[in-house]
């Protein structure tokens, strides 16, 4: 099995701005994804 290659970011999402002091999965993380797929990456990897 082969698959293509790919390349990304490991970001946390309470590294996102947000309205409570950390991010969420708000306008921020949708603007954000917009900007990886813009810089031609194609993963965000979250951690727990």
């Amino acid at each position: 099995m082969q698959f293509q290659r790919a390349s990304g970011v490991l970001l946390h999402i309470t590294s996102l701005p947000g309205p409570h002091g950390s991010g969420d999965l708000g306008p921020a993380a949708y603007h954000f994804v917009d900007w990886l797929q813009s810089g031609g990456q194609s993963l965000w990897q979250i951690l727990p």
